[in-house]
């Protein structure tokens, strides 16, 4: 069924290899300004994604992410604009030595050909995924979400309108909206997708690792923690625990767990309690639901059980659990973590360092909030995901992630004499 589109996009990544930086950015800049003329039907496809989604009883935190206003639609462009200023990616010469037979060696980035990208909800992946991939000189094909179909259909005529306009190549970004099947199709596509990354929920990150058979760039959910150590600054901790969960609670990168060691709990957990009441819910362990002493009206306030210290919530849910050493926190954070993005909050050196040498993670913070694990904070632009595996990517992917490298060897008539 895609076997077709597998051999556009292999042939069209042959002629955007061979692109230069101008003629790229020039496309890219075209993209941008088509996706300005297509802001109303863009935004009227995505109302219809919303009000389907809402009908089907989405979260509220769920819809946040699915929804494209006049505000994202121009930090889309913006981002477009963050790549295009990116040096290419490609045909670096990183590293450089003469053998003592006069052999020229290089070592020399070049795209890694044809990527594919399976993910949710957000529809403005679409365009960041596209954008990195053509910066790169990879050609890409997207598979978006049934919630965000109309949305990623808006997006990808735009982006082609603007590739034609600008003389780019076209065929570089496919969209596959189809059945399940075609999912099927893409995890067994060896030879037609040289690199499938997934962005979504740990039920989809597991099911295309169990079954591609096209490698595999491992995004993973984002089971994130802050840890409170007693001589941190509490107004700090406050303000950084309250925008790691409320700013945006259906990002992988909001906190999902708060561990506090004592008697950081009794300064802490009363001011918490108050400053989140109405907005958080709060599941407890029984030491800091004690701290607490009386909950603020308008607390929601539960008692944690083991599933709580494992679970990616995405919603107005922070689990709370009180430790007594640091080594205790660290041993909680490398059992329940996904390796993604994970806080301390203290005032000692030695523990900042400790923290940051032992905990298992992509991205590991010192008195910051969890929200800046982003592409686009990071300077990329934009990105393909949060890699939490250990091979070729780790953390926010930008440009880097889409590129492998060659070696190029050049002599004067050379040959091996054994």
């Amino acid at each position: 069924m895609l076997e077709q589109v597998f051999r556009s996009l292999r042939q069209a990544q042959s002629r955007l290899a061979q692109e230069t930086r101008a003629q790229k950015d020039a496309a890219l800049r075209k993209v941008m300004e088509a996706i300005a003329q297509a802001q109303e039907s863009i935004r009227a496809a995505n109302e219809i994604d919303q009000a389907q989604a809402k009908q089907a009883g989405m979260s509220e935190a769920l819809l946040d992410r699915l929804r494209l206003d006049e505000k994202r639609i121009a930090g889309i462009r913006d981002s477009i604009a963050t790549v295009i200023d990116l040096p290419d990616p490609t045909g670096i010469v990183r590293s450089g030595w003469t053998l003592a037979n006069g052999l020229v060696v290089e070592q020399v980035t070049m795209p890694l050909g044809v990527a594919a990208i399976i993910y949710e909800s957000r529809p403005d992946v679409t365009v960041d995924a596209f954008s990195l991939a053509y910066k790169a000189g990879c050609s890409i094909l997207l598979r978006g979400a049934s919630s965000a179909v109309h949305s990623n259909r808006a997006l990808v005529k735009a982006i082609k309108d603007g590739l034609k306009t600008g003389g780019g190549v076209v065929d570089a970004l496919a969209l596959a909206d189809g059945g399940h099947d075609e999912v099927a199709e893409i995890l067994a596509a060896r030879g037609g997708i040289d690199v499938l990354i997934p962005r979504g929920g740990k039920h989809l990150i597991r099911s295309v690792v169990e079954n591609a058979k096209v490698p595999v760039i491992e995004t993973g959910a984002g089971n994130c923690h802050i840890y409170v150590e007693p001589d941190a600054d509490m107004q700090m901790a406050l303000a950084i625990i309250e925008n790691a969960k409320v700013q945006k609670p259906g990002a992988c990168n909001a906190v999902e767990t708060l561990l506090v060691k004592e008697p950081a709990a009794h300064l802490l957990m009363p001011l918490l309690a108050a400053r989140l009441a109405g907005t958080v819910e709060l599941r407890c362990d029984k030491r800091s639901k004690e701290a607490i002493g009386i909950p603020p009206e308008g607390l929601n306030l539960k008692d944690a059980v083991e599933e709580d210290w494992e679970t990616e919530y995405l919603d107005y849910i922070l689990a709370v659990k009180v430790v007594d050493s640091f080594d205790q926190a660290l041993e909680h954070i490398n059992r329940y973590g996904t390796h993604h993005s994970e806080a301390i909050v203290t005032n000692n050196l030695q523990h900042a360092q400790k923290f940051c040498q032992q905990v298992d993670a992509a991205c590991v913070y010192v008195n910051a909030s969890t929200r800046f694990t982003d592409g686009g904070q990071f300077g990329f632009g934009a990105e393909l995901g949060i890699s939490t595996q250990k091979f070729h990517a780790r953390g926010p992917m930008g440009l880097d992630a889409l590129t492998t490298y060659r070696f190029r060897i050049t002599g004067s008539g050379q040959t091996r004499p054994n």
